[in-house]
């Protein structure tokens, strides 16, 4: 199993939204994991990725006045499924048509879409803001016989339920193998068989089909870089959502968005986090 660096961060004060937004920029350092309380947050990061100045960096350039106070510890690897069930991951209800949970959770309600998710150490259980406004735009979306591409896929709860709404095919792809492995594991515990899992990044898309739905969910910077790799794969009259960004961060993602070829639609906030909808024109 692989090793990780465990950095604890105790903020103050502390809020919802300041662990989202540490968390954030952690995720751009390479950080793949977080488990947030009131008092601060506990990050997860490869420990060949580790790297001490990139935390200094994060602290002295967040943009909110708190103080904070870290410590570093190196964990071998692990059973993470034990980790979150015993720290983080319970189960969670998206408006009243899906739940998700994970295979070790009990007397779960019975809703429309039932994803069962054992997140390990990939990113999208549904709980962080940027996951769960994208399934409230999957779920009404009508996607039945339309084919689906999730990129940057985590545990392929985007691709899992993009199949349970008759989506085909369905095309998930993650850069990180463990992330990678994760996602193939979620798809055989909820019975997905329409679902294509590949190892890489948007290169990959070269050797995919045309989608009518492409979602992302990953952060500003790498979408703003591969908008244009997403948008080749997009049908005209198609719709994007990406995700993994502030609603500040808007202009300079429709400015990438306009030069692929893709206008602005519509788009949904919760805690500054956004899910923005675009159409292939």
């Amino acid at each position: 199993m692989n090793d990780y660096v465990e950095v604890r961060f105790d903020i103050e004060p502390c809020s919802e939204t300041v662990t989202d937004i540490l968390a954030a920029m952690l995720c751009e350092q390479g950080y793949e994991s977080f488990v947030p309380d009131d008092k601060g947050v506990t990050a997860y990061i490869k420990r060949e990725l580790y790297e001490k100045p990139s935390i200094d960096t994060v602290i002295a350039e967040f943009p909110m006045p708190v103080n904070v106070v870290y410590r570093v510890e190196v964990v071998e690897g692990r059973d993470w499924n034990s980790e979150w069930e015993k720290n983080y991951f319970k189960p969670i209800i998206v408006g009243d048509k899906c739940v998700i949970h994970s295979s070790f959770h009990k007397d779960i309600p019975s809703l429309p879409y039932d994803i069962v998710i054992d997140p390990k150490m990939a990113f999208g259980t549904g709980h962080h803001a940027t996951t769960s406004l994208i399934i409230e735009q999957l779920i009404d979306m009508e996607l039945a016989g339309k084919p689906v591409i999730d990129m940057g896929t985590g545990t392929g709860i985007l691709a899992i339920l993009s199949a349970m709404k008759g989506a085909s095919p369905v095309t998930a792809i993650e850069i990180d193998p463990v992330a990678y492995a994760n996602a193939v594991e979620n798809m055989e515990l909820n019975g997905v068989t329409d679902v294509n899992v590949i190892l890489g990044d948007a290169s990959m898309l070269e050797g995919v089909g045309f989608s009518e739905v492409l979602v992302a969910n990953i952060n500003r910077n790498i979408i703003t870089a591969d908008v244009s790799a997403y948008s080749s794969r997009l049908k005209s009259g198609g719709d994007m959502l990406l995700s993994g960004f502030y609603e500040n961060d808007i202009p300079v993602v429709l400015d990438a968005a306009a030069k692929a070829g893709l206008k602005y639609r519509s788009h949904t906030a919760r805690d500054m986090w956004t899910c923005l909808r675009l159409i292939k024109y």
